[in-house]
């Protein structure tokens, strides 16, 4: 039984896609809303929260729904499809809202209203399409081997945030922006619409959903043992026995406290770093950059960390690396007054601490349903990670208002150290295998 490269990486495609929006959205989004609209750090906060909010509601909605699906392109496949496409379209409408409000333009389309109604639109879209899109993967691959899946799915997410950061630092450098009332971002904007339209298309004429989901039940099948769940004697459905269902709640707690520390850092850091120290978002996109190459080339090490260690003690190791990464953050950011290559290499570790937990954690909570469910569980998973990502823009924003900016770095240092304590409590999912070699290396070696 081996991974299916090829099919995991084409699979992985819509996954770049949502990680390369996401570095957008939470790198600019911000900067507008406090710069041409004019709103203060915890109205903004609230704005993006706005989408942690409604996809605590969306992601497992269509993750169920799609789990009934069946169509001709498959269950998940319709969803990325549609939902992708909506959204790329609805992505071109945010500079030219934002270019016309600062030109001091009138009309329907100008302000904060058509603003916020477009930006309503587009996470809804996303929504729709990003549970399919990560249960794609644990729908075409084994459960032992959806760590090694997961890890290939990280890489090519990895990949996409570096695309977008990538090209935000050589069209948006310092030299660029400094002194400038206004920027016109309409380049990233258009840019990202077409790098997502390209990558589902490519996903959709290359991955016979149907086909690949249903020679992994066939393997299933002949594997009783890896099912975790017990039958409901009321509904005939699977259910979670009780101890595996502590493990699981414990999972998402710890899921929505390091979210809620890291995603803290990823919306407010642009904003952070211009009252900070004078730096703008080619300078923020320049350390998330080095955060993802972090993250990418770690895999090959992490893979080999986990296949003796286990998907557990990973996810320990991750939680406390990103503690202290963050604790030096706020170290090196209050006491120099530019982003220096201190500040890159502690990012990197950022990135590989990212790593560790990221690979591991969807494994260990799809480890705990059957496979007909793993778009319902891919859906509570991202419940959690948004459940703290709706407490995280607003509180940290009002700290960082009415405390100081430079609390940002110590309330990530906080909620990474306490997803640690719960994860503690974690007994279930950790499933081990023999360290592999060449290519495999690039998983997460343990599943």
């Amino acid at each position: 039984m081996k991974l299916n490269y090829k099919n995991t990486m084409l699979a992985g495609l819509a996954f770049m896609s949502i990680i390369a929006f996401w570095q957008l959205y939470d790198n600019v989004i911000p900067l507008l809303l406090t710069n041409t609209f004019k709103l203060n750090e915890t109205l903004s906060g609230v704005i993006m929260a706005a989408d942690n909010i409604l996809a605590l509601f969306l992601l497992p909605l269509f993750g169920m729904i799609s789990d009934r699906t069946k169509t001709p392109m498959g269950r998940r496949m319709p969803y990325i499809v549609f939902g992708t496409i909506a959204a790329a379209l609805l992505l071109v409408l945010i500079p030219v809202i934002d270019n016309g409000t600062a030109a001091g333009k009138s009309g329907f389309l100008y302000g904060l209203a058509p603003f916020v109604i477009v930006l309503g639109l587009i996470l809804i879209t996303m929504s729709v399409y990003r549970s399919p899109a990560v249960a794609l993967m644990p729908d075409i691959t084994p459960k032992p081997l959806r760590s090694r899946g997961n890890a290939i799915i990280n890489l090519m997410g990895a990949l996409g945030g570096i695309v977008y950061l990538a090209f935000a630092a050589v069209m948006f450098p310092k030299s660029k922006t400094e002194g400038l009332e206004h920027v016109d971002y309409s380049a990233l904007f258009i840019f990202m619409s077409v790098f997502m339209v390209v990558l589902i298309l490519i996903t959709a004429l290359t991955v016979n959903e149907n086909k690949l989901a249903e020679e992994n039940a066939k393997i299933e099948a002949q594997h009783p043992e890896w099912d975790l769940t017990e039958e409901n004697t009321k509904t005939g459905k699977a259910k979670l026995p009780l101890n595996v269902l502590v493990s699981f709640v414990f999972l998402l707690i710890s899921i929505a406290l390091w979210y809620m520390g890291y995603n803290a850092v990823t919306t407010w850091f642009t904003t952070y770093i211009k009252n900070i120290m004078g730096e703008d978002i080619g300078g923020a996109s320049l350390c998330f950059l080095i955060a993802n190459a972090g993250a990418i080339i770690s895999y090959i090490p992490l893979g080999h960390l986990a296949a003796k260690i286990g998907r557990k003690r990973s996810i320990y190791f991750g939680t406390l690396l990103l503690t202290f990464s963050f604790g030096l953050c706020f170290i090196l950011t209050t006491t120099s007054r530019s982003i220096n290559v201190f500040m890159y290499i502690v990012f990197a570790l950022v990135g590989i601490a990212w790593a560790a937990i990221s690979v591991n954690s969807l494994p260990m909570a799809v480890e705990m349903c059957k496979g007909t469910d793993s778009g319902t569980y891919t859906g509570l998973y991202y419940t959690a990670s948004m459940a703290g990502q709706v407490i995280t823009p607003i509180f940290a924003g009002f700290l960082m208002r009415n405390v100081s900016y430079k609390i940002l770095f110590v309330y990530a240092v906080f909620f990474s150290f306490l997803s640690f304590i719960t994860m503690l409590f974690v007994k279930h999912g950790d499933v081990k295998a023999e360290t592999p070699k060449g290519l495999e290396a690039f998983e997460d070696l343990d599943g």
